[in-house]
């Protein structure tokens, strides 16, 4: 992507409606409006939150919501130019449970307050196989614990990935908490028995792992 096209996606995300860019310092400093607010002062219902962590281009978060118009959801990652994308579908659909926010994961306990979202989507998330990034990793305990302030205490995680490391590396993190998965599998369009929002959507890159043949995996479970 090219400097002038990333610009060009940076200013029109400061006009969308739909796209929160809180600056970290602000985060930290104080209160953040929306947090323990968010269906009150934005979605102005009081339909389940559903979160998608490094939603990337946002395919995953805008198709969610057309399917599910009875659910909130919001994309977060930190760089805006990626889900730029997914924003302007979403206005130009005009879907109305959908937002987007740029910020870093480590900071959603300074967006969502105690228990105030249902569900936690991880679609294809950097496995950071080296040792030494493990620390990146979105479901190591340091991330889990952070999930499980914000999320009810019967809020689903769900992770798909096209990475067995992930996959086996979460099982086994699980298992050391002594929770049992509501549902795993290691290629779920050979088994074909995920729930319908795993199957029915497919993102850009997804499509592209399964024309090399590469499986995708699936995972949920609760905290």
């Amino acid at each position: 992507m090219g400097s002038k096209n990333k610009l060009k996606k940076f200013i029109e995300n400061e006009s969308f409606s739909n796209v929160i860019q809180p600056k970290r310092e602000k985060l930290l400093s104080e209160k953040f409006n929306l947090k323990g607010n968010w269906n009150k002062l934005y979605f102005k219902n009081n339909n389940p939150i559903v979160i998608e962590l490094g939603c990337g281009k946002g395919e995953y978060t805008v198709n969610l919501a057309k399917l599910n118009p009875n659910k909130n959801y919001v994309g977060i990652d930190v760089k805006g130019a990626r889900f730029w994308r997914g924003a302007k579908t979403s206005l130009e659909q005009k879907l109305d449970n959908v937002i987007f926010i740029r910020t870093q994961i480590e900071l959603i306990d300074f967006i969502f307050d105690d228990q105030e979202v249902s569900e936690i989507w991880l679609t294809f998330p950097d496995p950071q196989i080296k040792y030494q990034r493990r620390k990146h990793r979105l479901t190591n305990p340091t991330f889990l614990k952070l999930y499980k302030k914000i999320i009810n205490n019967e809020g689903l995680i769900h992770l798909k990935t096209d990475s067995e490391f992930l996959h086996g590396y979460t099982l086994g993190i699980l298992e050391g908490l002594d929770i049992k998965p509501l549902f795993s599998n290691h290629d779920i369009y050979k088994n074909n028995n995920a729930p319908s929002d795993v199957i029915n959507i497919k993102t850009h890159y997804e499509k592209l792992f399964l024309e090399t043949k590469k499986s995708i995996s699936y995972l949920c479970f609760k905290l």
